[in-house]
């Protein structure tokens, strides 16, 4: 009995149709009739690989199917950019409260336009592994930003691109993942290589921060909000107060608010000008309203000139909205960018300020007050306490100076008899 003899294969630079040169993996396939026929499979381009120990390397998954009698699924698998075309036929589209939200959806877009269909597009989903993808984040750089054309005579200087931030990475990582769910789910593939069938065997890549979100002191938000005009100072009041995501600080209208009950119905989120729903269904609960913010949005209404029941309660009054005047909200980014920022700016804080600053402060605040977590997570809307502890909470300063002067006082007992004594 003749055992089956293992091959090896062999790689080779050759070029594709296009002419671009690329790695290809070569081997033998035995027929049903005892013929040998030469098959072959494109790794990648010497952009992926530099050198042929590394296309050997990558080839290493080719070699294995091979051995195993597994080498019709290196010719039968689709490829990443048709595994693609198929989520967003089904995953991608509006399905209303059952399908994914519209930011939900427009962030996947940009990540799999940017990122994963030019480098895996041409790829076999059944030839990618874990060690590939996570070589390829690891050195993820930031796409350079768009620059002047530079003056006849003069050259510009080529920019250095940063590394990309772990978060972002994360991100990429996370929808591989999705995308791999998804062609499981359909009977595209076995296995998701990018989340492994054990911890720690997929995509290996941290999220954490490269630094700690500014989130600002109460005597800050003290000097703010008088400073600010009517407009922008009930948008930062309404925010600081409920902790509303920008989408929805934008989306809210009239008749959202029962002035009489003291409370508001969340029910919408606004991303680029597009009207979705909320982002979670905790995102949708009605919030309490206080009386001091209440009288705030009620001095805005006698104000504005948009104040039907649908009107949206900060709506677009430039001329540069034409036909969408008072028809659409205002872009927060821009009262931010020109109202909101300079006024930080000149009295002198230095801290990075932006609306989801306030949503930030607003839970570190109800910490610092010793709230009950269940509560603070039901104010912010989100869908786990752990999400509400572990990303938004940070503990004030002054809070952590008593917490850490108590613990003092404890092992220096004369510590806490000369406070006894001063009081």
């Amino acid at each position: 009995m003749k055992t089956a003899r293992y091959q090896s294969g062999w790689v080779i630079l050759s070029t594709n149709g296009s002419g671009e040169p690329v790695w290809q993996f070569r081997w033998y396939e035995r027929q049903a009739d005892g013929k040998r026929i030469r098959r072959k499979k494109t790794i990648g381009t010497l952009d992926q690989y530099k050198d042929k120990p590394a296309a050997e390397k990558a080839a290493t998954g080719f070699r294995l199917a091979i051995n195993s009698g597994k080498s019709n699924e290196l010719t039968r698998s689709i490829t990443m950019s048709q595994l693609i075309v198929h989520f967003r036929q089904r995953e991608l589209v509006d399905l209303g409260e059952d399908g994914r939200a519209y930011s939900t959806r427009d962030r996947y877009e940009s990540i799999l336009e940017a990122w994963i269909e030019p480098r895996w597009g041409s790829s076999r989903i059944n030839e990618m592994r874990a060690p590939m993808v996570e070589e390829w984040l690891r050195d993820l750089r930031c796409k350079p930003r768009r620059r002047k054309k530079p003056l006849k005579g003069t050259k510009s200087k080529p920019q250095e691109l940063k590394r990309m931030a772990p978060g972002s990475k994360a991100k990429i990582r996370n929808l591989l993942s999705v995308l791999f769910n998804h062609a499981i789910r359909w009977g595209f593939v076995d296995s998701n290589p990018i989340s492994g069938p054990t911890k720690g065997s997929g995509v290996r890549q941290s999220s954490k921060r490269e630094k700690v979100p500014d989130i600002l002191e109460i005597e800050e938000l003290q000097q703010i909000i008088p400073e600010l005009a009517l407009r922008e100072r009930v948008l930062v009041s309404l925010d600081m107060a409920s902790g509303l995501r920008r989408g929805e600080l934008a989306a809210v209208k009239w008749f959202d608010f029962d002035f009489a009950a003291l409370d508001a119905n969340v029910q919408r989120s606004i991303v680029d000008q597009v009207v979705g729903r909320c982002k979670t269904e905790a995102s949708q609960k009605r919030i309490p309203l206080d009386a001091y913010t209440a009288a705030d949005l009620l001095a805005w209404y006698e104000v504005t000139p948009y104040r039907e029941p649908n009107d949206y309660v900060f709506a677009a009054t430039s001329n540069r909205a034409g036909k969408k005047k008072g028809k659409q909200p205002i872009w927060l980014s821009t009262v931010m960018r020109y109202h909101i920022q300079p006024v930080v700016k000149r009295l002198g804080i230095t801290k990075r300020v932006s609306w989801h600053t306030f949503r930030r402060t607003f839970t570190s605040l109800l910490h610092a007050n010793g709230e009950d977590v269940k509560v603070v997570q039901e104010l912010l809307r989100h869908g786990s306490v752990k999400v509400t502890m572990d990303i938004y909470a940070q503990a004030q300063m002054p809070a952590k100076r008593e917490a850490q002067r108590r613990v003092v006082e404890m092992m220096r007992p004369e510590l806490a008899e000369t406070a006894a004594l001063g009081a």
